[in-house]
């Protein structure tokens, strides 16, 4: 379906208040895209697998929180019934695919005028991470199903560092990545700003994929300093083995996070997560937080 068409079919029901479905609305990027839409008006949809602490906090904004699986059609369907478009987003675990098959299959049966859908910066049909690889196919299968459909290829989330904290407040900036490597980190609260600005015009992006950044390039060894200067604290980098990194998570026998992170250590190293770009802060309609404000907006976490 090419712009022509997604605006007619839009124009149709602009008088309506379009439903809008989230899923992974309990993650870093469904919380602050269901809390912007709800701010901006819209009627927010946000599937959670469960009833707990975060998804009591999106009904209590206001949203329509409903649960299920998103391996399951029946779950899906019922998810999808009576919304206008949605965001996609699936979490890093097995099962990407299947559930992209199952959205792309109910969007198209309830004729969505749009799917916002995550993928990764380094998408191609060659990855060596089976996630990435995962989110290739995925947004093949939605440019299939002939929904419309603009795909996000995102860098590193700002909320990186939010993932090591406990070891930040150590004075420890561990990775399994080179010290290197560069990537721009984007906030989630930015990728929601993103997410919302296409919902709300979807005809322009409408069947590409945006490779979207944040701000400013960092190396983690550059990155390690900035966290210092701003924590007024020292923070030194250090690489570690990813079993090693795992181990220090807490997750020690997560295989699939173990396997892709030993990919995006290839992958930063061939420089396919750095890069950056104005799309994003155009899209969003504002400058994107740096990573001075990010990390100054965390300072409680990270001291």
């Amino acid at each position: 379906m090419n712009s022509d068409q997604v605006s007619k079919r839009s124009a149709a029901s602009d008088t309506d208040t379009k439903l809008i479905l989230v899923t992974g609305a309990t993650g870093d990027t469904g919380r602050p895209t269901v809390k912007l839409l709800l701010e901006r008006g819209h009627r927010v949809r946000a599937l959670a697998r469960k009833q707990d602490g975060r998804s009591r906090a999106l009904q209590e904004l206001g949203a329509e929180v409903v649960f299920g699986d998103m391996l399951k059609i029946g779950d899906i369907r019922a998810a999808l019934k009576g919304v206008r478009s949605a965001y996609f987003v699936y979490p890093l675990a097995h099962g990407q695919v299947e559930a992209s098959v199952i959205s792309a299959k109910a969007a198209e049966e309830e004729g969505l005028e749009l799917v916002v859908n995550m993928s990764h910066k380094q998408s191609r049909p060659f990855a060596r991470s089976q996630a990435t690889m995962a989110h290739w196919l995925s947004e093949q299968v939605f440019d299939w199903s002939g929904i419309p459909v603009t795909h996000l290829r995102i860098t590193f989330f700002a909320e990186w560092i939010l993932y090591i904290s406990a070891l930040i407040r150590k004075g420890r900036y561990v990775v399994p990545f080179d010290g290197d490597s560069r990537f721009a980190p984007i906030a989630s609260s930015d990728i929601a700003r993103i997410v919302v600005g296409l919902l709300e015009n979807p005809a322009k992006h409408v069947g590409q994929a945006l490779s979207l950044h944040g701000p400013v390039e960092y190396s983690h060894v550059e990155l390690a300093a900035l966290i210092a200067g701003v924590l007024g604290k020292d923070v030194r980098f250090e690489q570690v083995s990813t079993p090693e990194f795992l181990e220090l998570l807490g997750i020690p026998n997560d295989t699939a996070k173990g396997a892709h992170f030993e990919a995006v250590k290839i992958d930063q190293q061939e420089g396919l997560l750095s890069g950056t770009d104005s799309l994003g802060s155009e899209i969003a309609g504002g400058p994107l937080m740096t990573m001075e404000e990010f990390v100054a907006n965390h300072r409680a976490q990270l001291m």
